[in-house]
């Protein structure tokens, strides 16, 4: 079967556009996140995240405060990734907060995917810089972020998010 032609639905856009992860997968499609998803949303950081998942009233506060800052990947049934990123208020610098794709969709470029959505949709709104966090020993992500153009900021920063909780910061210049 063949895979039809990859398309990025813009932010605000058609919600209907569909992708394939993988041929043998539901068509998958990145949209705006809604009320509704917030069990799946739940769901999904649990397993990807699962000695340190947000709370519900986090993710409540961040679809209320930042929902049109969060996309996820939907096939129909369940959400298998998402993606949340806040803007500063003066529009300079948007912090990514969390990119997630369930294990069992993994290794398919799905994260690769929201970022490129992401990182448009900020070039769109003329955002300056982009920012995140990563754990040092994440090979994964870090090589997904440099493959973006992301660099790390200085070496790690130790206790970052708490006592054992060291990060790497990378930065992405937009301007």
């Amino acid at each position: 079967m063949a895979v039809p032609e990859e398309r990025f639905p813009v932010l605000g856009g058609r919600s209907d556009q569909a992708f394939f992860a993988d041929s043998d997968d539901r068509p998958l499609t990145m949209r705006g996140v809604t009320d509704t998803d917030l069990p799946e949303l739940l769901r999904v950081d649990r397993e990807v995240f699962p000695d340190d998942p947000y709370p519900y009233f986090v993710l409540r506060q961040h679809l209320d405060v930042h929902g049109d800052r969060i996309l996820v990947l939907d096939d129909g049934e369940c959400l298998h990734g998402y993606v949340l990123f806040v803007t500063t208020s003066d529009g300079y610098v948007c912090w990514v907060l969390s990119l997630a794709v369930s294990a069992d969709r993994r290794g398919r470029g799905l994260g690769k995917r929201l970022m490129l959505e992401v990182l448009r949709e900020l070039r769109r709104k003329r955002v300056h810089e982009v920012r995140l966090t990563v754990e040092p020993e994440n090979a994964a992500a870090i090589m997904l972020y440099r493959s973006l153009g992301f660099a790390a900021e200085g070496g790690v920063r130790r206790n970052y998010l708490g006592p054992g909780e060291d990060r790497l910061i990378m930065v992405l210049g937009l301007a």
